[in-house]
């Protein structure tokens, strides 16, 4: 149901509130053609009347020629920034850029971060921003899991379905994500909860076998018939199984990139009010699908770019796919069993 603009002045002001917004304070509202008109105004009133000084730069849509749909994701390619100096220069004058655009994966958006500005992005619809409203608790809860990833050398995930998954860890850091943007340089993706790191580059080996309920992104679908991956030196190297196979690969084919198949981020979800149920609810293109990816004990595998944690890969493509009823292990410490979080074992 919608909600009314007074719940989204008062959501954005607990979000700004969180990201330590003070009065004097620019922020700069960073929007293009998909932008959620509701979501931009009253992100504008909410800063405004925390004493922010507003801006909004408007930026016109890119890569018409490539794209699949109009999910922001789709297509991982130039942003309207690539080139952009002045845009870029604003951005990084800002304390805090509200992105209703998306700028993810992108290198502008890494520099305008070194600069010391903060990014929230935030392009879900209305009622699922105030649904999945980020709290202190969710940072904590986040924290927790992303020690765990610190100190682990090694993730590995089974299913019952087949998966079995190798993943050595420690080349790159633990990424957290809870809602806010708390500190300087940092970026976050109101709504999110979950951890995650990228595995050693070459390293992932094994089996990720999807079964039914299991969903594919940014298709936003929920696989009906079982595929099975293998992963070979850090490259998914074939997939295999019926139309859903056939169709995540004739949609990666068209990329015409091998890092496409890269593993990219992996880890698990933390967010309790997230639901699995939540993308069956709405139009593919009224989401991005963010209740999947952070819904509590889902085991979040993805392909494509490692550039977000450090790493030197991109690529236009980027796949994420959240996987119920695994068993998650961290040096062989179970932090998710069967889809349920363990939440004594993810105790720092």
């Amino acid at each position: 149901m919608p909600v009314s603009d007074a719940d989204m002045v008062r959501a954005w002001t607990h979000v700004l509130t969180l990201s330590n917004l003070k009065p004097g304070d620019t922020v700069t509202l960073l929007t293009s053609a998909n932008t959620h008109p509701q979501t931009l105004q009253t992100a504008r009133i909410a800063a405004g009347m925390m004493g922010a000084v507003v801006n909004r730069l408007d930026l016109p849509p890119m890569n018409a020629e490539f794209a699949h749909s109009r999910d922001s994701l789709a297509y991982l390619g130039t942003t309207p920034l690539t080139g952009n100096r002045a845009a870029i220069a604003a951005l990084k004058e800002s304390d805090i850029v509200l992105d209703l655009m998306t700028l993810l994966f992108s290198p502008e958006q890494a520099e305008i971060l070194e600069s010391g500005t903060r990014i929230l992005l935030a392009v879900e619809p209305p009622e699922v921003l105030v649904r999945l409203l980020p709290s202190l608790e969710d940072k904590a809860r986040v924290g927790e899991a992303a020690a765990l990833l610190t100190g682990a050398k090694e993730m590995t995930v089974t299913s019952a379905a087949g998966t079995e998954l190798r993943l050595p860890l420690g080349e790159f850091p633990a990424i957290q994500e809870y809602g806010f943007v708390d500190e300087p340089g940092r970026w976050d993706h109101w709504p999110s909860g979950f951890g995650l790191t990228f595995p050693n580059e070459g390293k992932a080996e094994g089996r990720v076998v999807l079964e039914r309920g299991d969903i594919l992104l940014p298709m936003k679908s929920y696989v009906t018939d079982c595929i099975e991956m293998t992963v070979e030196k850090g490259y998914v190297t074939s997939i295999t199984g019926g139309m859903d196979a056939d169709l995540l690969n004739d949609y990666m084919e068209v990329f015409n990139d091998p890092e496409a198949y890269a593993v990219s981020h992996v880890g698990w979800g933390l967010q309790k009010r997230a639901r699995w149920s939540t993308l069956g609810l709405y139009d593919r293109e009224g989401t991005i699908g963010m209740d999947a990816r952070a819904f509590a004990g889902n085991f979040l595998f993805s392909m494509g770019p490692n550039n977000e944690g450090g790493g030197s890969r991109t690529t236009a493509c980027h796949i994420d796919i959240p996987m119920r009823n695994c068993t998650v292990r961290l040096d062989g410490r179970e932090v998710v069993r069967e889809g349920r979080l363990l939440e004594e074992e993810t105790v720092a």
